[in-house]
């Protein structure tokens, strides 16, 4: 279900049924030239769609404001200042809220955001609410890695590469301008690689100064199709999970209790 979708009374219904809102997060960034700046909000959003349509759920609308710093030195990008970005998404988490939802899940959509989405549920101890925070850190289980890499041909999958151009063949062909992928693939050029076991803000930079991470040459819808279905089953999974949960809530209402009075 699609929060933007339903009439106020269906709205209603569907928090009395599910407690659960699903919030997608992508951003607007360069995906080589062949893909469009809106990749990762357009995909992961129609993941969550197509995994509540097996577990019940609301998908909060497509939602570009996230972790893109990096990606500002390309044509396309939208990036918020980090104070007013934080302020925003916990304006809105405490909006899902108020509407009677008790349980937010985060699907990410941009490895970039996985350190902030992170951050995210930590800033929930920060002040007590009517809701927990939840986030997939790591969607596949041996089984559907190994089922993954028996579809892959290449063997970097970062950006723009086999893996997302196949699923935008699948999702969104009509943005897909084929003629523009390059005829060689990339790999990270390890410019930094004399500071071991170091992360800088210009890290990604520093490997991938095109905005372009592995070779979509290889690319298919028919690959693009299984992606999709290993995608959006583990999704589902982690949903029925999360709706069945009730330690995380209790959990924090013990935190919190602590908390006011943490010598006593």
């Amino acid at each position: 279900m699609q929060w933007e979708h339903l009439t106020a009374p269906k709205f209603a219904k569907a928090v009395r049924e599910t407690e659960v809102c699903l919030f997608p997060m992508g951003v607007l960034e360069k995906h080589g030239d062949h893909l469009p700046v809106g990749q990762d909000f357009l995909t992961v959003h129609r993941i969550a769609c197509l995994a509540a349509e097996k577990e019940p759920a609301v998908v909060f609308p497509p939602w570009y404001f996230g972790q893109i710093y990096e990606a500002r030195a390309y044509p396309g990008n939208l990036s918020i200042r980090p104070t007013m970005l934080l302020e925003l998404i916990e304006a809105v988490f405490d909006e899902i809220g108020r509407n009677g939802f008790r349980k937010i899940i985060l699907v990410n959509g941009h490895g970039g955001n996985f350190a902030l989405n992170r951050f995210l549920a930590q800033c929930t101890l920060w002040r007590e609410k009517p809701y927990s925070v939840y986030t997939q850190v790591d969607w596949r289980t041996p089984d559907r890695q190994k089922e993954w890499d028996a579809i892959c041909d290449t063997d970097v999958h970062m950006h723009a590469c086999e893996c997302e151009t196949s699923m935008s063949l699948v999702l969104h062909p009509e943005l897909v301008d084929t003629d523009a992928i390059p005829e060689e693939g990339t790999r990270a050029l390890e410019r930094l690689a004399h500071v071991p076991h170091n992360f800088s803000g210009v890290s990604w930079y520093a490997n991938f100064p095109e905005h372009y991470a592995g070779d979509a040459k290889a690319a298919s819808a028919e690959k693009g199709k299984k992606f999709l279905e290993l995608h959006v089953d583990s999704l589902v999974d982690f949903i029925r999970a999360v709706k069945a949960d009730r330690v995380v809530p209790a959990l924090e209402k013990e935190f919190f209790k602590r908390a006011e009075n943490p010598t006593q």
